[in-house]
């Protein structure tokens, strides 16, 4: 009897996925929305559309109240694990505890990632009966199909075979089957295509919106998974070739003119992610407002997009060798910007090694971008200006727990742009307490990447000069040296994307798609390097789900029996 009730939950969860309340009225609804008549006009897509857009943001950026979920794809990889060193299994702490047939992070990815399917499948199906202008429809439909495609992205590499769901369901499945992964990635083309040639160009769409380019992207990723190297060099070649695209180069946006900085810098600070900005990097940029409902983002506390949170250290509550707390706390963007909290920090490989052949003049690596030195801030100590790594005055909580203070990424911190809510009436310092989300918008997909990918489909083909000169495109921009084109490696194209794209791809997605999360982790992550086993290559099904599906074998991964 318990096991039934605790059960009941994921049951109802699993059903209201696939049923249509149409199964449930007799009479047609008149004077009240339904899914009969929620879906007549371009107006009423629009809304479940934008309903769609939100769902997505929420699985990137949501806290999911204090567990962290949505961040899972950037914990226990080769370049961030738990800074605490703890079995967390929000942090991926542990893999036996993080992923298991029964525990919540693969469960809410799983039953979150269905449901854009769902909604996607419904909007396609009810865009065909409702009375639409053709031209509406077809958007509508290319949309929605991008969005599934863009859902099944992550299904297909977190689990391999999936249940491939192509039809709005409107009643009760318990019958599902995994389908072969190839034929999976093979739908997700044939959906990308769809979009590709149906979505208007980026210059016609707003901010945050899906345009053709962002369709392009994803083929050329899904060409390179099924081997189409031509046809990923082609894909991506129509988003870099794209008139209204290209690397910036040259300082820009808000806070230009300060220093220190550079192009890079820019980037990443507050109002300069969107094309309305003039940023042509831009590709696809999830929208954040703050105490706006919808916005994602608050200034009364610490909201969802918790990457400063998450990934600054604590180092706002150091001592100095008096004892006298030497910081001025999370009120300082001096050198924390933010209320860190050290969850989330680099391993080794991604502080060091693979920054050595150019140190000191790769952009991406200097203090304004990769902040790795940490300076006493309170002028009530004696040590006010001095290192807090420095032997001669080194903090005594750093020496006991070295986790208070690493080396981060400033891309995740708005330092001066916090919202005027946290910031005090005197001294314009971060108020305690309040800190942490990160206020901006941030990059779904930025040019660069766009190119790391044709360098990958170019590797693939055997044209490792076309590979070479792509990564020298991004390299430039940052002053690095050049590759040359015997030096390209698929573990060389993984190290440039973690240089350029660190905390914005979903980097475990990566890892999964090119089979090197194994390896990459037990070589680089000294935390996770004994506890993942070879079946983490993929995630366990939901173990409710199985159950549930009572009239056909959900089949388990492998290790997970």
């Amino acid at each position: 009897m318990n096991r039934i009730f605790k059960n009941i939950p994921r049951l109802l969860f699993f059903s209201m996925i696939f049923i249509s309340c149409e199964d449930f009225l007799e009479e047609e609804p008149l004077d009240f929305s339904s899914s009969v008549n929620s879906f007549e006009t371009m107006s009423d897509f629009e809304s479940t559309l934008a309903d769609v857009y939100a769902r997505y943001r929420e699985l990137h950026y949501s806290r999911a109240g204090d567990n962290r979920y949505a961040f899972a794809h950037l914990y226990g990889t080769d370049i961030m694990k738990d800074a605490r060193e703890t079995d967390d299994f929000r942090r991926f702490g542990n893999y036996g505890t993080v992923l298991t047939s029964v525990s919540d992070v693969p469960q809410w990815h799983w039953d979150r990632w269905f449901k854009v399917v769902s909604q996607a499948n419904t909007i396609i199906n009810r865009s065909n009966d409702a009375e639409l202008e053709e031209s509406d429809r077809t958007l509508v439909q290319a949309e929605a199909l991008l969005f599934r495609a863009l859902a099944y992205r992550y299904l297909v590499y977190l689990w391999g075979d999936v249940p491939l769901l192509l039809e709005e369901v409107v009643t009760v499945r318990n019958d599902l089957v995994r389908e072969d992964r190839n034929v999976v990635l093979q739908q997700i083309a044939e959906d990308a295509e769809f979009a590709a040639q149906n979505l208007p160009a980026i210059s016609e769409v707003e901010d945050g919106r899906l345009s053709n380019l962002v369709a392009y992207h994803l083929l050329a990723e899904t060409y390179i998974s099924l081997e189409r190297w031509n046809d990923a060099i082609t894909a991506a070649s129509a988003v870099i070739d794209d008139a209204n695209t290209s690397l910036m180069t040259d300082r820009f946006g808000t806070r230009a003119t300060e220093e220190p900085g550079d192009v890079y810098w820019d980037l990443f600070r507050a109002g300069n992610q969107n094309r309305s900005s003039g940023n042509r990097e831009a590709i696809w940029v999830a929208q954040m407002e703050v105490d706006v409902l919808g916005g994602l983002l608050t200034s009364g506390g610490n909201g969802e997009n918790g990457l400063e949170r998450l990934h600054s250290p604590v180092s706002w509550t150091l001592t100095d060798p008096d004892g006298t707390l030497a910081m001025l706390g999370p009120r300082s963007d001096t050198n924390v910007g933010g209320r860190g909290v050290s969850f989330m920090r680099p391993t080794d490989h991604f502080e060091n090694t693979i920054w050595e052949s150019d140190f000191d003049n790769d952009i991406r690596n200097a203090n304004h971008n990769y902040s790795r030195t940490i300076i006493y801030d309170n002028p009530e100590s004696n040590f006010f200006g001095m290192s807090a790594i420095d032997p001669a005055s080194l903090s005594p909580r750093i020496a006991a727990q070295d986790w208070r203070w690493y080396p981060y990424l400033t891309k995740v911190t708005t330092p001066g742009n916090h919202p005027t809510e946290l910031y005090s009436d005197n001294d314009l310092q971060l108020l305690a307490n309040t800190a942490g989300s990160t206020y901006r918008d941030q990059y779904y997909i930025r040019l660069a990447e766009t190119y790391l990918l044709r360098a990958e489909a170019y590797l693939g083909s055997g044209n490792t000069t076309g590979a070479a000169d792509d990564i020298n495109v991004v390299r430039a921009r940052s002053n690095a040296g050049p590759v040359a084109p015997g030096e390209v490696t698929i573990e060389y194209i993984l190290d440039e994307r973690a240089r350029e794209l660190s905390l914005e791809e979903q980097r475990r997605i990566t890892l999964h798609r090119v089979g090197r999360l194994i390896e990459r982790v037990r070589l680089y992550n000294d935390h996770n390097d004994d506890d993942i086993q070879d079946f983490h290559n993929l995630w366990p099904i939901p173990l409710n789900d199985i159950q549930a599906n009572t009239q056909a074998e959900l089949a388990q991964n492998r290790g997970y029996e």
